[in-house]
């Protein structure tokens, strides 16, 4: 979302375990990419995002669901990682950035769905 004109690169079949989609962008998108390492049918998603610029980190994201009515579903979405030190100290500002586009992601998520 930071960067409308970045470059985009896909490796194996959307929606399986192995995909990968790369990206290489502006200085507020950076490079790195995200790939599909397990899937639970209706359940969960497991995948790793690999950050190559404007640092190189690695965080696993799980998301999972829950029916909560025919009509309504309950997604819990987290990120785990860590950082070396010294980069490590700026984590808390990183996740104020990191909610606010999980927040933003879930949002579009949300119309998507409800189209």
């Amino acid at each position: 979302m930071e960067d409308a004109n970045r470059e985009k690169s896909f490796q194996g079949n959307d929606g399986t375990v192995g995909y990968i989609y790369a990206w290489k962008g502006n200085k507020d998108a950076g490079e790195g990419e995200k790939e599909i390492l397990a899937i639970d049918a209706d359940k969960s998603l497991e995948m790793e995002i690999r950050f190559v610029k404007p640092m190189k980190a690695t965080a696993r994201i799980i998301m999972e669901t829950e029916s909560m009515s025919v009509n309504e579903t309950k997604l819990s979405w987290s990120n785990a990682g860590s950082l070396p030190v010294p980069i490590n100290l700026f984590i808390p500002k990183m996740q104020k950035h990191v909610a606010k586009d999980m927040e933003k992601s879930l949002l579009i998520l949300k119309s998507l769905l409800e189209k």
